[in-house]
């Protein structure tokens, strides 16, 4: 296999960007900008995201069995780049982001545009990342969006030429 090939032909794949939060039972917070995620199930509604397996919200999620996706908007690049880093949590923020409890416990954004919040119901740990199924069990939205709700979605493309995440 020609490694440049794969390597961009995987990069083809549209990605939108996410805040993946969650909470352990120590009161310890994860949140990491996330974008291998899909949903992929109608009834019950079921989402994946890919999960760097020797991260802190892998551990984290594995233990509450709960997270949230927080989804971007456009507007917010500098949330994007903030959490491509591990943070700690301050009071009820993390990266300077303020965060409520979501219904099941996980951190919900308090400026996404929108959340889902899952609980956990199979892992598979595989390569380097892991993925998590989770049930949509919660979700909100900060305002009904004015045309299409993915053109809200912040992408990895809107980063910038030089950000890719894959292959």
């Amino acid at each position: 296999m020609d490694a440049d090939a794969k390597k961009t032909a995987l990069r083809m794949i549209p990605y939108g960007l996410y805040v993946l939060t969650a909470e352990g039972k120590d009161g310890k917070v994860a949140a990491s900008t996330v974008n291998w995620v899909t949903q992929t199930a109608f009834q019950p509604p079921l989402v994946v995201v890919g999960v760097k397996a020797d991260s802190g919200a892998h551990a984290i999620i594995k233990e509450s069995k709960t997270f949230a996706l927080n989804i971007l908007g456009k507007e917010q690049k500098g949330q994007a780049f903030t959490f491509f880093k591990p943070l700690e949590r301050d009071g009820n923020t993390i990266g300077g982001e303020p965060f409520r409890k979501g219904t099941l416990g996980a951190p919900i954004l308090e400026r996404a545009p929108a959340f889902v919040e899952c609980q956990l119901v199979d892992t598979i740990e595989r390569g380097d990342h892991s993925i998590f199924i989770g049930e949509v069990k919660d979700a909100g939205i900060a305002a009904q969006p004015a045309g299409r709700p993915d053109d809200v979605t912040l992408t990895l493309k809107d980063l910038g030429d030089k950000v890719f995440y894959g292959g």
